[in-house]
């Protein structure tokens, strides 16, 4: 492919890029973002909009979902929002698959694009890593989700497979398992949420945190962040 049509395809990505962040931001009502009954009446419109036709929405989200990872490069207020439509089981679902997809597709076009800055930034920082990953390629990335990237910037981490070309089937599967148990925690926590604001008068945050559907998945978290420790003294820590 060509020099200009690679600078054309960059020039295009980044355009769509700006469309796509100011139909977000300007969707927003920033004056009642401190108003509760704002977010009870977009919980009570969505609620309604979901359940018109769950397969239709299921499928608009998933599209959403591979778009804004592969335009912004993190998925965290995706799997929140997942939990808040869907609740935490069919959230799970449809947000492990896109947030994956969508990732991969961020790693293609950091590949094809940007392949060797992300290397001139990026590989002396984990050449450490580099030889773990070329050894068992599905095997170390798995973990390496599963520990949430060492802390890594989720956007970085759907790119640091470049340092090591990583086949393209191993990168979605291994970050498809690896993200499951944390993208279920945070679902599980969206629904959480999506029940307290329905069933609430007003806001208070202890009442908030002493839900049970926020504070278990809190523990839960927290034991997955200590599990995660002991996984990366053992793997990483070369």
């Amino acid at each position: 492919m060509s020099k200009n049509l690679k600078i054309f395809l960059g020039i295009a990505y980044l355009l769509i890029l700006f469309i796509f962040l100011y139909f977000i931001f300007s969707s927003i009502q920033i004056n009642r973002l401190g108003d509760f009954t704002y977010y009870k009446d977009i919980q009570s419109e969505l609620d309604n909009f979901i359940s018109k036709n769950l397969i239709i929405n299921l499928i608009y989200f998933f599209i959403f979902a591979i778009i804004w990872v592969a335009l912004l490069g993190f998925g965290s207020p995706i799997v929140i929002v997942s939990g808040i439509l869907f609740g935490k089981w069919l959230g799970t679902f449809i947000s492990i698959i896109s947030i994956s997809v969508g990732a991969l597709v961020l790693y293609s076009i950091g590949n094809f694009f940007f392949r060797n800055l992300v290397k001139d930034i990026l590989e002396k920082k984990f050449e450490k890593y580099i030889k773990l990953f070329q050894k068992n390629e599905f095997y170390y990335f798995f973990i390496y989700r599963f520990v949430g990237g060492l802390g890594v910037p989720f956007g970085l981490q759907n790119l640091i497979p470049i340092l090591f070309s990583m086949k393209k089937i191993n990168y979605f599967f291994a970050s498809l398992l690896g993200l499951m148990p944390g993208f279920f925690i945070f679902n599980t926590i969206g629904a959480g949420l999506n029940k307290y604001i329905k069933n609430a008068e007003s806001f208070d945050i202890l009442k908030l945190i002493f839900t049970p559907e926020i504070y278990l998945p809190i523990l839960m978290f927290a034991g997955l962040m200590i599990l995660s420790f002991i996984i990366k003294k053992k793997f990483f820590d070369v």
